[in-house]
């Protein structure tokens, strides 16, 4: 995917996630249109989880199993919310 030169940073690192996910094999779908069809696994960008939103949750069998965060470089070992969003996750994602 070529970088649009009118994104800011954030929208230029979300495609570079998005398209590593899908390399991956993790198509990445909004969860207004999630189609569970479409690869072993799927992922829901921008989910609302029991504390805020996490950027990508990935989901096997129905299930919420594992969330990705994009934070800057800098937050080395702050990572204490993405924790709690990984625990949320499961709770807001009944399938």
């Amino acid at each position: 995917m070529s970088p649009d030169l009118n994104q800011n940073p954030e929208q230029a690192e979300r495609d570079r996630i998005d398209s590593r996910l899908l390399a991956a094999g993790w198509p990445v779908q909004d969860k207004d249109a999630l189609d569970f069809n479409a690869g072993l696994g799927a992922t829901v960008r921008a989910c609302q989880v029991d504390i805020g939103t996490a950027d990508y949750v990935l989901i096997a069998e129905r299930r919420a199993i594992g969330v990705v965060e994009a934070k800057p470089g800098y937050w080395g070992a702050k990572l204490t919310m993405v924790e709690e969003q990984s625990e949320g996750c499961a709770k807001a994602m009944p399938m």
